[in-house]
This record gives structure tokens, sequence and C-alpha cells, in this order.
């Protein structure tokens, strides 16, 4: 069995290697070069495997017309059903009553804990994230839905501030920046980079939602873009250094395309990377006959042991 941490980047595609529309090929990212050979995340890079990481591109589109959208990509990556054939649609970004009903019967965590693993979600929620759901003025997005369905309780702020979470754009930098948010510490990148590392060698099975990468995406500058990802960049420098990269996997993915095209400001039809981190044997083990969203859910349950 092998310890399993996934990075959920939403909102990022393979795109062309363009650095005046895609950031991943205008960011300077050493660590992630480092891990592809000198390669960029784009689709250029595609298939790959090294001494520590590969990557393949991964279909997003599930054979369903339009654009894919968060919600329901989301639901097929964590339970391992084409979920907008069953629905009829790609559809986005919150779970509509079908999904939270895909979600709530069948998902990853339910399947994980059902096998006798441990799983957390690592992102730390403030006071009135959890203020907004009790009084239903929001819902959960797909995959604290699936974590909560499982049992599981999100993180907040009081986890943040005892070293048991992490922000959104994990420095804590983010989170301060916002107004009424409680106190919580800050980190340089690479020291929250080991700090993750810690706490998802806690348990079997841990996830980190980076959505500020879709967020980017529809919103941000190349500028804004480019140090997001340097940002991150720095981070996974901090995590690999404490992963025992001989042994468990790390995997990288998203939901559909979007920060890799600056120029579209939508969602794209890009494939999106399965960039996994570990031992060649468990990451040829992991990718073999991965295709699309729903590859993800059988491929993890089989790494951690549960089938």
């Amino acid at each position: 069995m092998s310890r399993l941490l996934v990075l959920f980047m939403d909102g990022v595609g393979l795109g062309e290697a363009d650095p005046v529309r895609n950031p991943l090929a205008a960011a300077s990212m050493p660590t992630l070069e480092r891990l592809l050979a000198g390669r960029r995340l784009t689709h250029q890079a595609v298939p790959f495997e090294g001494e520590q990481a590969s990557l393949v591109a991964v279909d997003a589109c599930l054979g369903v017309p339009g654009l894919p959208q968060s919600a329901s990509g989301q639901a097929a990556l964590l339970t391992g059903r084409n979920v907008p054939v069953e629905i009829g649609e790609h559809y986005g970004p919150k779970p509509n009553p079908a999904i939270i009903a895909i979600l709530q019967q069948d998902n990853l965590f339910l399947r994980a804990r059902a096998c006798g693993k441990s799983a957390a979600l690592l992102n730390a929620y403030p006071p009135r994230y959890f203020d907004a759901i009790r009084t239903r003025r929001r819902i959960y997005s797909s995959i604290p839905l699936a974590v909560t369905a499982a049992g599981i309780a999100l993180r907040t702020a009081d986890d943040l501030r005892h070293g048991q979470a992490l922000s959104a754009d994990f420095t804590g930098e983010g989170w301060l920046a916002q107004p009424g948010f409680p106190p919580a510490p800050t980190y340089p990148p690479a020291a929250a980079g080991r700090l993750w590392g810690q706490l998802a060698r806690q348990v079997d099975m841990a996830w980190f939602d980076y959505w500020l990468s879709d967020y980017a995406g529809h919103r941000g500058t190349l500028a804004q873009a480019i140090d997001l990802l340097q940002s991150l960049d720095a981070v996974l420098a901090g995590l690999i250094e404490t992963w025992d990269t001989s042994r468990d996997l790390i995997v990288v993915t998203s939901d559909h395309g979007n920060l890799e095209d600056l120029q579209a400001r939508s969602h794209t039809r890009n494939p999106v990377p399965a960039l996994v981190i570990g031992p060649r044997s468990a990451r040829r083990e992991f990718l073999d006959g991965l295709r699309d969203l729903t590859g993800f859910a059988p491929a993890i349950l089989k790494a951690l042991g549960g089938t």
C-alpha cells in the first residue's frame, strides 16, 4: 500500500507552449521542470516518464458536447462514474441535485473509509464559510461535499492556527488579506510545502483543493498567474523534501482546462494533466489505462490497497 497525496488544481489543462497566452509556459517553475526533465506542464510534454515523475494527458470532456464544468468534472474524478453522461450535460460550478445525490451515495472518500483507510482534506475554511453553509446561503462544491458525506470534518481556522491545515494559497498571506478572517500563521512557500507533507503523512489519502488556479484563469492577468504558479512551485519544492518519493505517491490533476489559455477566459476542452510523482512501478500501475477523469478513483483506491 502507498500513502497518497492529491493536489487538485482547479481549471488547469494542457495547452500549447505559448508564453503569451499560457502562464504555465511562461512561469519559472524549477521544481516542476526538474521533475519533467526540463519540460513545462504543456501539451508538448506528454507523454513523459522520468526518474521521479510521469505525465500523461487525460480527457475531461467525457464524450459530452460543450465545455467541461467543475461540479460534474470533479464528481467524475471522485466517483469513477461518467457523471456528465449520467446527468446529460456538463454542469457547474456548484453541484445540482443530481450530482449531490451521486456524491452523497458514492465517492472516493466514502470508499476509502469503507476499506479502513484514513483520509483528509487539508484546506482550512474560514468561519464565514461554515456560516454560509449553515444558513444555506451557499452549498458545498463537489470536493467538500464528498468529504463531508464520508463523515470527515472540514478543517477550520483553529486548525490553521495550530498548524493542522493550510490556507488556499498555502502561505497564509491570502488568508490574512481577507477582511474579517481570524489570525493565522504565515509561512515562506517552501516551509508551507514541508508542513503540507507533514500533514499529508498523517493519513493514508490526503487532498488539497487548489481553486486559485481556476480563479486566476477567469480573472487574473498573465503576471498574476505567473506569480501564483511560481509560488506554488516553491511550495512543491518543500513538499518533495518531506515526501517519501521512493514509496508514496503525489498525484496532480484537474477537472477542466482554463488557466492554460488566458486569452479564452473560459473553460477549455483541452485535456488535463495526470502528473504522478513517486516510485516508477507505482506510477506505471497508477497510469495504466487512465484515459479520462473516470480513471482516477479506481487508480487511487488500487494504490491505497483498497481494491
